[in-house]
């Protein structure tokens, strides 16, 4: 089997850019739409060529289940290439459709190894269960935006789908193949244990022996350890498709936070110390679509960002509106878009329909280029020290006049 080029799914786009910049190849994001499956705009598949990855944002995390399942089961149709290597991008807190996913990725393979820890993130699998910095997931905050109780595990979180549990000490072993297809020949997808990297190393190495019939579902942290397995393997050496170059225009810097993570705040307050200027939008100010009266410091920095309690029934109302008040300003600008849902309907608004990733600012803050060369840094809305928002815009504005405090930009 061929492994110089992969095809990933994801369901939101911070994921989906997480993923291409973990798997080390040069590729492409494709926003693609759940109907299309991987089909661009003008109609055209894309596909990975020799040497590439494309990822594919499905969007289908707020779908319901039944659609999110048709859109990884129409993608993985379409897909279906000779010499690939197929990888499904999850959650690693487990939000999403994750039963509904599995099921339709798992149709027509042996099977399925699933491995959902990222440990970089401080999420690790220890007995099939989450635990978010030591706490198992459903005792912590880290569903507060969601609509549903958190899974006690991840079996729990595969309601429906026949899974058995690999323990970290046969993960570490050597036997780890030998168990995962013992379970697969039983009709059950292996759910690994993992704390570290290297564990998932040895997940990802163990499934990939196995052959291109059982395919691979974990997070960034399984797809940087299939990406460090294919760094070491020589590919035949064609091109891939080549990233647009930056454009050498002077433009603002547009911030888009539509997260609902507490830390939010104190990232937001950072950059305003250093002058950058914010502009709070309240839900019901959104509803009213204040697009008349919002506008951009020309030079410098503007962060735009929900304010107030948010219902999390209505949340992907208010980032669609969101994305709507901030779409005149956003397409002379450099954005950053905080959480995969404020990314992607702001990119739709834009008509932005393929991303090049080129690199990675911290963990899951990736920079990313349009095909006019604007920059877009996409960030999940749970990820981020303090200071990640500063630092990605010391990142994308070097220039030593900038982001220091009292700046007048």
């Amino acid at each position: 089997m061929s492994c110089g080029r992969v095809l990933a799914l994801a369901d939101d786009l911070s994921g989906a850019a997480e993923t291409a910049m973990a798997l080390r190849l040069p590729g492409r994001l494709v926003l693609g739409a759940p109907a299309r499956g991987l089909r661009a705009a003008g109609g055209s598949v894309a596909l990975p060529s020799s040497g590439e990855s494309v990822v594919v944002d499905l969007d289908s995390r707020q779908l319901p289940a039944v659609d999110a399942a048709r859109s990884v089961q129409t993608a993985v149709a379409a897909g279906a290439f000779h010499g690939g290597v197929l990888f499904k991008k999850v959650d690693s807190l487990l939000r999403g459709h994750l039963a509904a996913e599995t099921a339709a990725y798992a149709a027509g393979a042996r099977g399925v190894v699933i491995a959902p820890a990222l440990p970089v993130a401080g999420r690790t699998v220890r007995g099939g269960v989450v635990q978010l910095r030591g706490t198992p997931l459903h005792m912590t905050e880290a569903w507060r935006a969601e609509c549903r109780r958190p899974p006690r595990s991840v079996a729990h979180a595969l309601s429906g789908v026949p899974t058995a549990l690999v323990p970290l000490s046969v993960v570490r072993g050597p036997a780890l193949a030998d168990c995962l297809l013992a379970h697969l020949a039983q009709g059950r997808q292996p759910v690994c244990d993992a704390e570290t990297d290297d564990d998932l190393t040895l997940i990802a190495a163990a499934a990939y022996g196995l052959g291109p019939d059982v395919r691979l579902l974990g997070s960034g942290g399984l797809a940087a350890a299939l990406g460090r397995l294919l760094a070491r393997t020589p590919v035949d050496g064609r091109a891939a498709v080549p990233a647009p170059h930056p454009g050498t225009a002077r433009r603002p810097l547009l911030v888009v936070a539509g997260t609902a993570e507490p830390a939010l705040a104190a990232q937001i307050a950072q950059l305003a110390a250093v002058g950058a200027r914010h502009v709070p939008l309240s839900p019901g100010e959104l509803t009213l679509a204040p697009t008349g009266r919002l506008d951009i410091t020309p030079i410098g920095i503007t962060v735009v960002s929900i304010t107030g309690p948010v219902c999390p029934a209505s949340s992907r109302d208010l980032v669609t509106a969101l994305a709507a008040a901030v779409a005149d300003v956003a397409r002379d600008s450099d954005l950053v878009l905080t959480g995969g849902e404020t990314a992607r309907r702001v990119l739709e608004a834009l008509g932005v329909t393929q991303l090049w990733p080129v690199d990675q600012i911290h963990h899951g803050a990736v920079h990313s280029l349009t095909p006019d060369g604007r920059s877009v840094v996409t960030r999940p809305g749970s990820y981020g020290e303090t200071d990640s928002l500063l630092r990605i815009a010391r990142a994308l504005r070097p220039e030593p006049s900038h982001l220091v405090p009292s700046s007048p930009f």
